[in-house]
């Protein structure tokens, strides 16, 4: 195949090539693997799902916490980090974003958050999210490690999927994949946020009333077309003579859904958008996630009892009506928590994920006890996606992602020293503290 000098250099240049691509292989998967045995010492512990050990030892190995408590032993050869006057804590999860699938959102061609059409059930959030954004960094930066990131749009947008904010690949960065199914619910009238802007809710006119019903009919007439599809599917498989049905992508990604291994979480608002959602799940079984719950409060008791968690994207919002008090999406956390429901915080768009943390204080400021705010960033988000068995806290067995502060995790002033993600040192800079640098030392 390589006869003559120009067979002999392109063989050369393939062997350049093969070499260059073991060497670019290596490097992804050493990035991929543990960053080797490291020890955070002499540091206080904030496990959230047990007690606080205030002078304590966490051990890293092989991704995972190999060892925590205020008497465990540093393993021979780890790297040891000094946490004299610092706190360690579970990286923060941001429940529902969309980051990683948009870069500036004036400019189209760097957003990749929403498909053609009012149903793409196949839609993968994973498959679009951009490893390289800038604004990832900057989420890190405040101690955001995992975030659920989710497509918009249409009625069945697509699949979230949990995501580290670290890695070459989104298959690299990938917690799991789908973690829910996102629903928009059919709304009434205009305004409501469903986590990604909006406004209050005005009085509808027939014609409106008109439009969401039929919206509402179509919604349930596609869940019902996925039920007829995996009972043609189930037969099929049992009795080979029956012909064999044509897939249908949408309709294959609805199974898991159906069958309770996937949740659908419904961005909803009002009163009675939540209700229809709540109707919707009772109906077809679903695993319910709110997101958005503007109006929860007001059907809390419905909420506890059938123990559907909201997602609260719109905690420093503006209240919803001139009418509302000042401190409502403030206090809406606390209220809920006191009712029995489960919660947890989002930032929804993608620029404004670094401030999960003051989403959670300010909560917190306004009757949410300080350490159900912490949880509400952390371990309830995990229990909430089925991700609790490796994240949310500090626990033997679980993945090393974890970030270490000099101070308390949900203040302002708190500076992130040290970040840890599935074991892996991260780095911290970004864009914001290069441009710091580089303009304070602007003579």
């Amino acid at each position: 195949m390589f006869e003559g000098e120009n067979g002999m250099r392109t063989k050369r240049f393939l062997n350049l090539v093969t070499c260059c691509l073991v060497l670019v292989g290596t490097a992804m998967g050493q990035s991929a693997s543990s960053g080797g045995t490291i020890a955070i010492r002499n540091a206080r512990l904030v496990t959230v799902s047990g007690a606080t050990i205030e002078r304590g030892t966490l051990v890293i190995q092989d991704g995972k916490i190999a060892a925590l408590g205020a008497t465990v032993s540093i393993p021979r050869g780890a790297r040891v980090i000094d946490g004299t006057g610092l706190s360690v804590y579970p990286g923060m999860i941001n429940a529902l974003t969309i980051l990683g699938l948009t870069e500036v959102g004036a400019v189209s061609a760097t957003v990749d958050t929403t498909e053609l059409g009012d149903f793409n059930a196949n839609a993968k959030a994973l498959t679009a999210v951009n490893p390289h954004s800038e604004l990832i960094p900057v989420a890190r930066m405040n101690g955001v490690t995992t975030t659920v990131t989710c497509p918009l749009g249409g009625l069945i947008a697509g699949q979230c999927a949990v995501i580290h904010l670290d890695g070459w690949t989104p298959e690299e960065m990938k917690v799991v994949s789908p973690a829910a199914m996102h629903i928009n619910y059919p709304r009434l009238g205009f305004g409501g946020r469903g986590g990604f802007g909006g406004g209050g809710f005005s009085a509808p006119n027939e014609q409106q009333r008109q439009a969401r019903d039929r919206q509402v009919e179509s919604l349930r007439t596609k869940i019902e077309d996925a039920q007829a599809y995996r009972q043609a599917r189930v037969a099929a498989a049992a009795d080979r003579s029956l012909p064999a049905r044509a897939v249908d992508l949408g309709l294959e990604a609805m199974i898991p859904v159906l069958e309770g291994k996937v949740p659908i979480i419904v961005s909803a608002d009002s009163e009675s958008e939540i209700k229809g959602a709540l109707d919707l799940a009772e109906k077809f079984k679903l695993k319910l996630i709110i997101n958005g719950g503007d109006q929860a409060i007001r059907i809390a008791k419905d909420l506890k009892e059938k123990q559907v968690p909201v997602v609260l994207p719109s905690v420093l919002s503006l209240p919803d009506s001139d009418d509302s008090p000042y401190d409502e999406p403030f206090a809406r956390a606390a209220a809920l928590h006191a009712a029995g429901v489960k919660i947890c915080f989002s930032t929804g768009g993608a620029s404004d994920a670094r401030l999960l943390p003051y989403h959670a204080g300010m909560a917190a400021a306004f009757g949410l006890p300080k350490e159900e705010a912490l949880k509400a960033t952390t371990l309830y988000p995990a229990q909430i996606f089925g991700v609790d068995q490796q994240l949310g806290s500090l626990e033997v067995g679980k993945l090393a992602t974890i970030v270490v502060t000099d101070g308390d995790l949900l203040e302002f002033r708190t500076r992130v020293k040290h970040m840890f993600i599935h074991g892996r040192p991260t780095d911290l800079a970004n864009k914001h503290s290069r441009l710091y640098d580089k303009f304070k030392e602007r003579q």
